[in-house]
């Protein structure tokens, strides 16, 4: 997994690419957020565009980040999910608990509503 983080005001954008497996992609992500945390950034889109494969190690990582969010008293939002992972998060009825969107546009103006 490829990682790359953009402020975008006060809405930090991640990009994802890649395979996202676990493992260490875990710890990074992991990381990265609770750095934001401490810099008072708690708004985060996460960019699935360039995410061709995610196994269940993989949503764990994410619900993981949106906990991790929320028990800051902010949020993580998906963008750009593709077809395969959204099917992914169907299947498992996370689709109910992650708000996603079709660009990170809009995920970022979701965050003014």
């Amino acid at each position: 997994m490829k990682m790359n983080v953009l402020d975008k005001g006060d809405v930090v954008v991640i990009e994802l690419k890649g395979k996202i497996m676990g493992g260490p992609d875990a710890t990074i992500l992991n990381d990265r957020l609770h750095e934001l945390i401490d810099e008072n950034k708690n708004k985060v889109v996460v960019d699935l565009g360039g995410v061709n494969w995610m196994n269940s190690s993989g949503l764990g990582i994410l619900i993981g980040g949106l906990t991790t969010m929320r028990n800051n008293k902010g949020d993580l939002k998906l963008a750009r999910v593709t077809e395969r992972i959204e099917n992914l998060l169907m299947i498992t009825k996370l689709i109910t608990v992650f708000e996603t969107f079709e660009s990170v546009e809009d995920a970022i103006k979701s965050f003014s509503n």
